[in-house]
């Protein structure tokens, strides 16, 4: 039975990686508290899915650049001073949210902007933090910890969720933001904590940092571009992400479809978490997993499967404007979202693991931003087609249409590059 679970080792052998993954589990859940809450305001303010959409659209721009230029500075300089600056814009950003809904605001505007602000940071430090854990953990314990590092983000959106709408509705917006400012202050003490973390030589390089600019991003594209066992890691959630994520439907399925307003939007957005928590809990086989190729190919497949099942029941409910919660559409909707949710964990922790054992030291910051581009920007960007399409096709129709497209996209992807298919763990090929 103990092999079933997740392994813990990492959080044994490395008393940083503990501390880090500690303060990112706080961190986390205020986060989702935050994300939850703003999307709820924003269509307070405007009752408009497609306005809830834009949120990611107006952060796409800032994680694209500072993506993949966040990763140059990861490779070129120490990556906790690196890790810890963009910390210190991404915590202005929230006190900003938090002014914003005390002084009354109600500005659409305003937050498209402090919500682009912090997504910009957190495309920054992320890519930071991803290159520091293989120096904490080594290789052969990577998978166990990008497991662990996905069952704190499947908690926070399995609590976040719930807990934000539950708070917007009791105490409302302001000290629901709070709570995000007070629990990032253990991710920056786990950062503040970590010992210097200067990039490595490469192999017959140089000493040193090495010069930022451009040219350094474009020198991890090209390397990207060659590799395309990594690349197809990156594509694979892109299928998943831009074509089949359905959050910004979630508003206006509580108020047209199943009912219930806001504790329906938190209970659909903690059914997609449940999945991605149970999954984690359960991830001992998914670590010890040696095709991690054909793992990624088929959790997105399952991921597109469970959207368009959710979809399907929207479908059959109809936009009825109930007064009340149907809870058969509830509870099917949520079993879809849950079945969805264990997959992309097994789709995260495959992707994760063949990105840090695949990609050498002195790249790995600039592929590592690369993930954060996708991994932030692709459901950013899939807000904006679910909104566009919600508003075209109605909610139902744009989550049933996206699953079935991600299955597709996957599978046509797969015939694409099928060494991919046999991509072996005990001998990465990036």
């Amino acid at each position: 039975m103990p092999s079933i679970f997740a392994d813990i080792t990492p959080l044994k052998q490395s008393v940083y990686y503990r501390r880090l993954w500690t303060g990112q589990a706080l961190s986390n859940i205020g986060a989702m508290l935050t994300a939850t809450a703003v999307s709820l305001q924003v269509y307070d303010l405007t009752g408009s899915s497609l306005a809830v959409g834009l949120l990611g659209g107006f952060a796409l721009a800032p994680v694209v650049l500072l993506g993949l230029y966040g990763g140059a500075l990861v490779d070129a300089h120490d990556r906790r001073k690196v890790a810890l600056a963009a910390s210190s814009i991404m915590w202005l950003a929230t006190f900003g949210i938090v002014l914003q809904a005390y002084l009354g605001a109600d500005s659409v505007w305003l937050l498209y902007a402090l919500v682009a602000a912090q997504a910009g940071a957190t495309s920054v430090a992320s890519p930071a933090r991803s290159a520091i854990i293989p120096r904490l953990v080594g290789p052969e314990l990577l998978p166990a910890a990008n497991a662990l590092n996905t069952m704190t983000f499947s908690l926070a959106t399995l609590c976040g969720p719930l807990v934000g709408a539950a708070l917007v509705q009791t105490v409302g917006y302001g000290p629901t933001y709070l709570i995000d400012a007070v629990t990032f202050t253990a991710a920056f003490y786990a950062l503040l904590r970590l010992p210097p973390m200067a990039p490595l030589r490469p192999r017959g390089g140089e000493d040193g940092a090495r010069a930022v600019g451009w040219r350094s991003v474009w020198e991890g594209l090209r390397f990207l571009a060659r590799r395309r066992n990594l690349l197809m890691t990156f594509l694979a959630d892109i299928c998943a992400m831009v074509l089949a994520f359905p959050r910004t439907a979630f508003p206006a399925v509580a108020a047209l479809i199943i009912g219930g307003g806001k504790l329906t939007v938190g209970l659909l957005a903690a059914c997609l978490a449940f999945g991605t928590l149970a999954a984690s809990v359960l991830s001992g086989p998914v670590a010890r997993y040696r095709w991690q190729g054909r793992g990624v190919v088929a959790a997105v497949g399952v991921w597109g499967i469970g959207i368009a099942l959710t979809g399907l029941v929207l479908v059959i409910a109809g936009p009825t404007s109930p007064d009340h919660v149907i809870w058969w559409a509830l509870i099917l909707a949520g079993i879809g979202l849950a079945v969805a949710g264990a997959a992309d964990t097994v789709s995260a922790v495959f992707r994760g693991t063949i990105l840090q054992a695949a990609a050498p030291d002195h790249l790995r910051g600039r592929i590592q931003g690369v993930f954060i581009v996708v991994v932030t920007g692709g459901p950013r960007l899939g807000d904006m087609v679910t909104g566009l399409d919600s508003d075209l096709l109605g909610e139902g129709w744009a989550v049933l249409a996206g699953g079935v497209a991600c299955v597709v996209a996957v599978a046509l992807l797969t015939r694409w590059h099928r060494p991919f298919w046999r991509y072996d763990a005990r001998h990465p090929v990036p």
